[in-house]
């Protein structure tokens, strides 16, 4: 009998531990596996790449711009073209996931001043390239050395490897 009694109190404690460090955690944490799903949910409608593309009022694909355009593509589709570009893509990722735009309205360094940098990266996290205030790319990590993202003029939203040159870090909202 006194086993028994062992076992239902330490069965007591390890519940009481789960249920307080659970209960402690920030909610957002359980917004990762989402963002995930609704990224790879919106690479099925073959978004197109769009400079400037998803910064409207409201995130999604929106005309993108033609100003400050460097890409491999001329004239400049991105005033014609309805799509995203990588911050437009990763803010709408957010927005949907979150329930508001909680990136805003912006570029790569705006988003990145809202997020914090972290070791070790969950599926969800962004991945930023390029340096602290001047960035040149994000995409949304997918685990596995693999990112979702809205790429270069002339692609769609897509899965890449994680394999440039100018890697940042792994930041989280």
């Amino acid at each position: 009998m006194r086993i028994s009694g062992r076992i239902r109190r330490a069965a007591l404690a390890v519940v009481l531990i789960l249920v307080v460090s659970s209960a402690s955690m920030p909610l957002w944490h359980y917004a990762n596996p989402e963002i995930v799903r609704i990224a790879y949910r919106l690479q099925t409608k073959g978004i197109v790449y769009s400079w400037g593309g998803g910064h409207a009022d409201k995130p999604g694909p929106s005309k993108g711009t033609c100003l400050g355009y460097h890409g491999k593509i001329k004239p400049c589709p991105a005033a014609k073209t309805r799509g995203l570009d990588c911050s437009g893509f990763t803010r709408w990722v957010y927005a949907l996931a979150h329930g508001t735009d909680v990136l805003g309205p912006g570029n790569t360094d705006d988003h990145l001043k809202r997020m914090r940098r972290v070791r070790t990266p969950r599926p969800g996290d962004l991945v930023y390239f390029g340096k602290i205030k001047k960035t040149r790319h994000v995409g949304v990590y997918l685990g596995q050395g693999r990112m979702m993202n809205a790429p270069e003029t002339g692609a769609k939203v897509r899965v890449d490897r994680i394999k440039r040159k100018d890697f940042l870090g792994y930041f989280r909202y």
